[in-house]
């Protein structure tokens, strides 16, 4: 929806599956939705850090294949409010759950971006 010029009926559904979560699992998918469609920095890293941590409470397994993108956009959001070092942290994370995901497509898309991410915070950081 937010694509196709409505992101405020995005963020309105998103924010109604959050409201009408039932487990862990279904949290942890709807704070990652919620949190793309936040006004500030901060309000995004609060979102993801709920996102990361229902995901983290999931114990059956369903929210292994979400690991790595939760930690990728975790690491983002510290990024993002200056925070490199837990920045850091959550990109290593994020690669050691790469493990979890099919060879190819998705896995490589986000070991790109977990590249890119750690490369500017270790940059970020040796600068500061």
């Amino acid at each position: 929806m937010a694509i196709e010029g409505t992101p405020s009926e995005a963020r309105a559904l998103f924010e109604q599956a959050w409201d009408e979560r039932m487990d862990d699992y279904e949290a942890c998918i709807a704070a990652h939705y919620v949190a793309r469609h936040q006004a500030s920095p901060s309000e995004t890293l609060r979102w993801n850090m709920l996102a990361v941590r229902h995901a983290e409470a999931v114990a059956d397994g369903r929210a292994a294949e979400f690991m790595a993108s939760l930690y990728l956009n975790l690491a983002d959001a510290h990024a993002a409010v200056g925070n490199q070092d837990a920045g850091i942290a959550a990109v290593v994370t994020a690669r050691e759950h790469l493990s979890a995901l099919s060879p190819g497509g998705y896995r490589d898309f986000l070991s790109l971006g977990i590249d890119r991410l750690e490369t500017k915070l270790t940059h970020t950081r040796g600068a500061s």
